[in-house]
């Protein structure tokens, strides 16, 4: 294999969270008086950590999200969890090859450390990651399309970036990664190729992620 380490990001990627996630925000956000599509959500945040949210709406509302805003979406959002999440289906097969090669493996996430965990309990991945293995925009302080999350995880796994690879499903997961001077192979299921430009490889089944890989 031609990479030292593989970077994941999370959700869409392992777990199938994004149908699930976009539309609690979406109809969150259309219930506080901020009326945003499910379309609106994945073109917005999808990829993004939770302050993109409070930032894009400030911004162009002039109007602040509730105090309680954080803890109420990921309330809503982790009993949908219990209720439907489910791994991507192949992902599995990808990490027991990985981990067959001896290839190191790891996970960069906007998301918060608390829901990476809450969605891999539920799907049966905490068996497949440990803590030292899981990396959250909570770690640096800015998310992505900056590439500090992709290069603290780089850091703490011993890889310069250039060996590194990175797995990525949303644009600005596919920015992120470039600007930290890596490759990146991005899952075109829910997000289409042309809105992942400058992508070194496209996949919409996590069977061909392994080709893609070496």
């Amino acid at each position: 294999m031609r990479y030292d380490l593989i970077i994941f990001d999370n959700d869409g990627v392992l777990v199938d969270s994004e149908p699930i996630s976009n539309t609690i925000l979406s109809g969150y956000l259309t219930e506080l008086g901020h009326a945003t599509s499910y379309e609106d959500s994945l073109r917005d945040y999808m990829g993004a950590a939770i302050h993109r949210v409070h930032d894009l709406i400030q911004e162009r509302t002039g109007q602040a999200l509730p105090a309680d805003f954080d803890e109420t979406l990921h309330a809503r959002i982790f009993a949908a969890f219990e209720r439907e999440l489910q791994p991507v289906a192949g992902v599995t097969d990808v990490l027991g090859k990985l981990v067959a090669d001896g290839v190191p493996y790891c996970v960069a996430s906007s998301g918060s450390h608390e829901r990476i965990r809450v969605g891999h309990l539920r799907t049966g991945l905490d068996e497949w990651f440990e803590d030292e293995w899981i990396f959250s925009s909570e770690d640096v302080g800015r998310g992505k399309p900056a590439p500090d999350l992709f290069l603290h995880a780089a850091e703490r796994m011993g890889v310069a970036p250039e060996r590194c690879v990175v797995v990525e499903d949303s644009p600005l997961g596919v920015e992120a990664a470039r600007a930290a001077g890596m490759d990146v192979y991005a899952f075109t299921a829910m997000t289409p190729a042309e809105r992942l430009a400058g992508a070194n490889g496209y996949f919409g089944d996590m069977g061909q992620l392994l080709g893609l890989l070496g």
